[in-house]
């Protein structure tokens, strides 16, 4: 037993880990450790590829239910996340968003926008201890906004350039991104 022990560890290691992927309530941790290992910094869009978003009207309702427009964000820089709590990718860059907006709140504006019931996103915040603005998502964003891939988040400079288009999971508590929205907003 112990000579089989001894030539069989990796594979029974490989083993155990394969079982906990199919436990769904270890699947979830492991995605998001494992996801949070390998994001990296998002990139700025190249001056020549940005778009800039024509139309800012899109009604959102906050958690609370209170209905707001996007509207009030026009010559503001801004942070747009569409994510969900069921997302492994989403789940892994949450952290650093929350470091990102506990020093940037004051000056940016920051919108985490969800299609998921509020009860959920709200016991989703509660758990992790996260203050981050959720809101629901009950219309059409404008085109230039819209992604089929969660999670998906955009910059947006004061004149509505998408400075930064960034699918997949990201730390967005990076200096890159810190000097980005430095930039954005001395501008």
């Amino acid at each position: 037993m112990k000579n089989f022990l001894k030539k069989q560890w990796s594979n029974i290691l490989f083993g155990v880990f394969i079982i906990l992927l199919i436990i769904p309530q270890t699947r979830m941790p492991i995605q998001v450790f494992v996801q949070r290992l390998i994001s990296f910094s998002p990139s700025e869009t190249s001056e020549e590829k940005r778009e800039t978003l024509s139309d800012y009207n899109w009604p959102l309702v906050g958690l609370n239910s209170e209905e707001i427009d996007f509207s009030q964000s026009e010559g503001k820089v801004v942070v747009l996340n569409f994510w969900a709590t069921w997302c492994p990718p989403c789940v892994a860059e949450m952290p650093s968003f929350q470091k990102l907006y506990d020093d940037y709140a004051s000056k940016v504006d920051f919108y985490f926008v969800t299609t998921e019931k509020p009860d959920k996103v709200t016991r989703f915040l509660k758990k992790h201890n996260y203050s981050l603005p959720a809101y629901l998502q009950h219309f059409e964003s404008p085109d230039q906004l819209q992604s089929s891939v969660l999670p998906t988040t955009y910059v947006l400079s004061k004149t509505g350039e998408i400075v930064v288009n960034e699918s997949g999971v990201a730390d967005w508590n990076s200096k890159k991104i810190r000097n980005l929205l430095d930039k954005l907003l001395s501008e």
